[in-house]
């Protein structure tokens, strides 16, 4: 089968790669779709990302064989997967901290959703893959993974009804964001160096939009001079917090979805002692949140497709890559 292979060096090639035969419990797909993330960039480059790799989880795929014991699943179902599954036994899991488990950093879909085919295991199987229903399109069903990892972090905020929040950074990620925190409540204010994202973040539902002084001023006449209860940054590391800690209300919170540059944190300590502010960072999402984002997707509750932006074919991958560093693409698509 053909699949695209990093090779270090930032370099992708599309190449044979053998394809995965499945044993007791598992799945085969046939590759529908695949969306492009902002992890699988930041795997291109590392220069410490080992090699050959094929990346990709936010996948789309329909079943051509399945393993003894796989059921519901028959031939011909289309199915979502997600990479993750946490043990749900451990300490971690216990506590709500699935996504820190050993079993869930373990696990994985093989190879990754940039293949002709790939291999589902046991407990993706029984965890994370869920049955497409028709009138949902492979596009929009490439999104339960992301979607899950947001409803995860808007959780973690604790985000409440009348809460003002500010979005920083609207590729697709800020856009969901901006749809969940209209739906639990919030009074929302959309922030991006470029302003044709933040005028399609007000028609996702942002009550105000512009760039990093826009939101600002926004948010301080939204929340009656208090200041945003949340920041949410999506990207721009370490060095948007003094900016993010400036909106913040005192005993606001600053959740950190993504990673980024920045070896500490510049935030004096007094600062956030004496105004009881609080830090919070989501790496991924659970079960019961993918479970959540695909009856979110299935009942049409979000705006989705309208986020993809950009679809190349599988051997393109490298371009789709570029589309999304120069921030030319919203969302890749990738397809066979």
């Amino acid at each position: 089968m053909k699949a695209a292979v990093y090779r270090g060096g930032g370099r992708l090639v599309a190449e044979d790669w053998p394809r995965p035969s499945i044993g007791d419990g598992e799945l085969l797909l046939r590759l529908k779709g695949c969306g492009l993330c902002g992890s699988d960039i930041a795997k291109i480059v590392d220069p410490a990302t080992r090699v050959p790799a094929v990346f990709g989880h936010e996948v789309v795929g329909e079943v051509v064989a399945v393993g003894s014991g796989a059921s519901p699943y028959a031939v011909g179902d289309r199915v979502v997967a997600a990479h993750h599954v946490p043990c749900g036994e451990c300490h971690y899991c216990r506590r709500g901290s699935e996504s820190m488990c050993a079993a869930f950093k373990a696990s994985n879909l093989d190879p990754g959703g940039f293949a002709e085919y790939v291999r589902v295991p046991p407990a993706n199987v029984r965890h994370a893959t869920f049955r497409v229903p028709p009138h949902v399109s492979d596009e929009a069903a490439s999104f339960v993974e992301p979607l899950a990892c947001c409803l995860r972090a808007v959780r973690r905020a604790r985000v409440q009804p009348g809460d003002t929040a500010v979005v920083v950074g609207l590729g697709s990620i800020g856009c969901l964001f901006v749809q969940l925190l209209k739906r639990a409540g919030a009074a929302v204010v959309s922030a991006d160096a470029l302003p044709d994202r933040a005028a399609f973040a007000c028609g996702l539902g942002a009550d105000a939009g512009g760039t990093l002084d826009d939101a600002a001023k926004a948010q301080r006449e939204l929340s009656a001079g208090r200041g945003a209860d949340h920041v949410i940054l999506t990207g721009g590391g370490a060095a948007v917090l003094p900016w993010a800690v400036g909106a913040l209300r005192d005993g606001g919170s600053v959740h950190y979805f993504a990673g980024g540059a920045g070896e500490a944190l510049p935030l004096p300590l007094e600062t956030l002692y004496h105004r009881e502010l609080t830090i919070t960072a989501t790496y991924s999402s659970s079960p019961a949140d993918l479970v959540a984002a695909f009856e979110l997707i299935a009942s049409g509750g979000l705006e989705v497709d309208r986020l993809i932006t950009h679809r190349v074919r599988l051997e393109s991958l490298a371009s789709g890559v570029d589309l999304m560093r120069r921030r030319e693409a919203l969302k890749v698509y990738v397809t066979p």
